[in-house]
């Protein structure tokens, strides 16, 4: 009888076991399920993200690029939505003679590269001075740096058209011509001193850390530099060099993915920029200036008739052709690009 209860309670004890076991692997399995469901709602959820930002961003590029490249016979025939039936170079060689492009191009060019150029360094220079420095007022000097990241350029516009319009050289101008007319009376011609329709009107506030978005890279070059390690300083300075010798010789070889990601921003700001150019240099062929004109008055001399469909595929080709550098430049330098952003702490 004793045999056979243990028999009885052995066989139970198994089941209970099994069962367990069996409770186990369903719970088991059950996890696996779950994290393969999650991982699959992610990569949809990711690849619809991916799929929906690349159409918005790659959307218009494709759109000019079927449109540059139309006859007027496609833009009227229903069946013609991405491939022209007849490919035809007329709209960009159009695009061009209107744009007065290579004349643009170069106008353009040299304005936004020496600038950007200009810029990069001296904002360096000012974001490694509120980085490692203490000084008096410093706090509030950097809120005002902050302050023109926030307040708009366009609400010191009459002032600063004003300064250009009429530049004393920082008063020396101005205390010249009141001397000469003390001294000269009616006899003397006062000097007046005009920037604008030059380049000086962008190099002077790049120089001076006031070009466009200068604030927002001051504040990435402060933020990347208070992130290096000062015994590279101490060090420096053990071995005996100054301030800027180590800024030279020892930040700016450590800040080169920085300088990248701040030239491109620059660069690509300036290129961009349509405001400043029509504001202060409205008389120099720009790209930004020549796009804006040229459905208003640009293509008179181009377009064989005044057809608004013909017309929207000059405009496309000539927007094409503004974006056309930077496109290249992204292409060239977009590893270099990519790896400034990681490097620069931008992100995250």
């Amino acid at each position: 009888m004793e045999k056979t209860e243990n028999k009885k309670l052995s066989h139970r004890f198994s089941v209970i076991v099994e069962d367990f076991k069996d409770a186990e692997r369903r719970k088991i399995r059950l996890r696996i399920i779950a994290q393969a469901l999650i991982r699959l709602v992610w990569v949809l959820f990711r690849t619809f993200i991916i799929v929906g930002m690349s159409f918005v961003l790659l959307y218009p590029i494709l759109y000019m690029i079927s449109m540059s490249f139309r006859t007027i016979s496609d833009m009227y025939d229903p069946s013609v939505i991405w491939i022209p039936r007849h490919f035809t170079m007329e709209n960009i060689k159009g695009a061009i003679k209107a744009l007065k492009y290579w004349q643009s191009l170069w106008n353009t060019i040299t304005l936004d590269v020496v600038s950007s150029i200009i810029q990069v360094f001296v904002c360096a220079i000012v974001g490694y001075g509120f980085a490692r420095f203490k000084f008096k007022g410093k706090g509030l000097m950097f809120g005002l740096v902050i302050m023109t990241i926030i307040v708009p350029s366009q609400t010191i516009l009459i002032s600063l058209y004003g300064t250009y319009r009429n530049f004393s050289l920082f008063g020396i101008l101005d205390v010249y011509n009141w001397l000469g007319g003390l001294i000269g009376g009616e006899s003397f011609s006062p000097v007046y001193l005009s920037l604008l329709n030059s380049n000086l009107v962008f190099y002077l506030p790049a120089l001076f850390g006031m070009g466009i978005r200068s604030g927002l890279y001051i504040f990435i070059y402060r933020q990347f530099f208070r992130g290096l390690p000062k015994e590279l300083e101490e060090a420096a300075w053990i071995d005996g060099c100054g301030k800027f010798r180590t800024f030279w010789k020892v930040m700016l070889p450590n800040a080169t993915a920085v300088f990248v990601t701040v030239f491109l921003f620059s660069l690509v700001w300036y290129w961009n920029d349509y405001f400043n150019s029509s504001m202060f240099i409205n008389n120099v062929p720009t790209i930004s200036t020549m796009l804006a004109g040229l459905k208003s008055s640009g293509l008179a001399e181009v377009a064989e008739s005044s057809d608004p469909l013909q017309t929207s595929t000059y405009v496309q080709a000539g927007a094409l052709l503004s974006i056309l550098p930077m496109l290249i430049l992204y292409m060239i330098f977009q590893r270099q690009f990519t790896e400034s952003i990681e490097r620069s702490g931008i992100v995250g």
